[in-house]
């Protein structure tokens, strides 16, 4: 027996000083498969770089459903990691809903800050209520607030994989809104002016949107004809490029301008209609427009980068619908119908562009043909398996909605709709003769990357009243699509240096617990969760009891 406590002594003595120990050397040791608890090196980066409390408030305390249980859970993680890495940053845990007398005002002023609610079903047994959930994050450096949504949605998800969506880009979205509180100096972007491109008003929450990472700036190329140079010169002083839906030709002292733009290092992101056809113009002719070739005199330029925008039109049965009025006066009606030129385009998930993204809506795109030369393309986005291409000139009615589709047509699919191309660019006026002189002209440049976009719609966001609505949300379904997502995510990426887009490939599967099996088996488990561990207890109180006796009774 003297021995026993003397080995009970020891390991007291050996616990105690262990946890002394740990007080003073901390570690974290990350036994996931996934390595989720293991920061990006880009993460870690990014976060090392406050010099001052940066205060982290977390809205989803208090009596919350299970599944957003585990989100708080993975968040709180996530964040000791971030504490581990800098010991200014902090987090608070803040049940916003707490106060119930003041829950709608509460509610009201969260909405007016942009914070979203979750409407959450909850059944619990057998009794179905809705649930309010504010899944955001509020981060606070100096006088500056960065919302972080916790919650990431994707059409057609299930309850594990909303949660497995919304882990997995946890790290990317704290790492995002620390990039953008510690940001000095910001890249600069062009938005190209002067060739019919979309007016403001319809990029004007893109333009909100990356306003928090760049510098922005409309430059026009109205003076390449006067002064080539003089516009090229101010042009170089921009990082990247932004072509959004050019209408009228460039000339081919401008196309060389850009060309030098881009051959010398420029960026460039370009979202090109290549087939005339909007579906105001449908409207406007009675029902029916004719969809004719666009003509922007590019053909060559994509051409020396390995691409060709074909002018037809892709037609897809996994469609966004168009909303229509049947009926006159306070009779209307409006109908959701499919609109089978308008792709709802789902990413592969094969490029931290795209990684865990909702849908990109296109409308009226052409495919883009990936062409063989030296530098290396990546298709970012494809129409459907179930999609063909239809060639114009030709009517487009909408008498197509009273028309069923052969399926057995649409052979053609997975067309190119997105394009990143990188490499050593070369100028398409390599050993030709250029249509000016310009000073300091290169042949050969650096490294550099751009994207391609087959619809300058991807870009536009609809208006109400005049205003701006939120890119990728369609007013007249009340759907959101990834448009906004997806090319901020483009724009990062052209002009990312420190890898942090990269993050979006991090890979995480959390398993969660099958509600309609604990349902099911609800008594049994009780039964082996409570009873088990009492009837254990008994047991081993019975043996030592018995143990006793046996040893002592002697």
């Amino acid at each position: 027996m003297g021995k026993f406590l003397v080995s009970m002594l020891k390991a007291f003595i050996a616990i105690l000083l262990l946890n002394l120990l740990a007080g003073f050397i901390y570690t974290r040791f990350d036994l996931t498969e996934d390595r989720r608890y293991t920061l990006s090196e880009p993460a870690v980066e990014v976060a090392q770089k406050f010099d001052g409390p940066v205060i982290i408030d977390i809205l989803l305390d208090g009596n919350i459903p299970a599944e957003f249980s585990k989100l708080k859970s993975e968040t709180v993680q996530l964040m000791e990691s971030f504490v581990a890495k800098n010991k200014n940053i902090s987090y608070n845990l803040i049940d916003p809903l707490e106060d119930e007398t003041k829950a709608q005002e509460t509610i009201a002023q969260l909405q007016s800050l942009g914070l979203q609610p979750a409407n959450v079903t909850v059944e619990e047994n057998g009794k179905v209520s809705n649930e309010l959930v504010f899944p955001w994050a509020m981060v606070n450096y100096n006088d500056q607030t960065v919302k972080v949504p916790l919650l990431k949605n994707k059409l057609g998800s299930n309850s594990e994989e909303r949660i497995n969506n919304s882990v997995q880009q946890l790290e990317y979205a704290f790492a995002d809104a620390f990039t953008k509180l510690s940001i000095t100096e910001k890249k600069s972007i062009a938005v190209i002016k002067g060739n019919g491109e979309l007016d403001d008003i319809f990029i004007a929450d893109y333009l909100t949107t990356i306003r928090d990472y760049y510098n922005i700036g409309a430059f026009t190329l109205d003076s390449v004809a006067s002064n080539p140079q003089k516009v090229l010169d101010q042009l170089n002083d921009f990082d990247l490029a932004l072509i959004a839906k050019p209408t009228q030709p460039f000339t081919d002292a401008e196309k060389y301008v850009m060309d030098q733009f881009i051959v010398q290092g420029g960026k460039s992101l370009w979202l090109v209609d290549q087939v005339a056809m909007e579906m105001d113009s449908i409207y406007a002719g009675g029902g029916s427009a004719i969809a004719l070739p666009r003509e922007l005199n590019l053909k060559d330029f994509f051409f020396s980068y390995g691409v060709r925008i074909n002018p037809v039109l892709v037609n897809d049965l996994y469609f966004t619908q168009i909303v229509l009025a049947t009926g006159e006066g306070n009779d209307s009606q409006y109908n959701p119908l499919p609109w089978y030129y308008n792709p709802m385009v789902f990413s592969r998930n094969d490029h931290p562009i795209n990684t865990n993204m909702e849908a990109v809506r296109y409308q009226f795109t052409s495919p883009i043909e990936v062409l063989e030369n030296d530098y290396t393309k990546t298709v970012l986005l494809r129409s459907s398996p179930l999609s063909k291409t239809d060639g114009i000139p030709r009517e487009i009615s909408l008498d197509i909605l009273n028309q069923q589709p052969d399926q057995s047509t649409y052979t053609s699919g997975n067309q190119p709709l997105a394009v990143l191309i990188e490499g050593d660019f070369s100028s398409m006026y390599k050993n030709r003769i250029k249509p000016l002189d310009l000073n300091g002209a290169s042949e050969n440049g650096p490294a550099n990357k751009m994207i391609v976009i087959s619809d300058g719609d991807v870009i536009k966001n609809q208006l109400r009243n005049g205003r701006p609505l939120e890119l990728g949300y369609d007013k007249w379904t009340s759907s959101f699509y990834g448009n906004k997502e997806f090319l901020v995510n483009c724009t990062n990426y052209l002009l990312d240096n420190t890898g942090l887009i990269n993050i979006r490939n991090k890979r995480v599967s959390i398993p969660l617990l099958d509600v309609k099996k604990i349902t099911d088996q609800r008594t049994k488990w009780q039964l082996i969760n409570i009873g088990l561990p009492v009837v254990l207890t008994l047991a081993f109180g019975l043996f030592f009891s018995y143990y006793r006796k046996q040893k002592f009774s002697g």
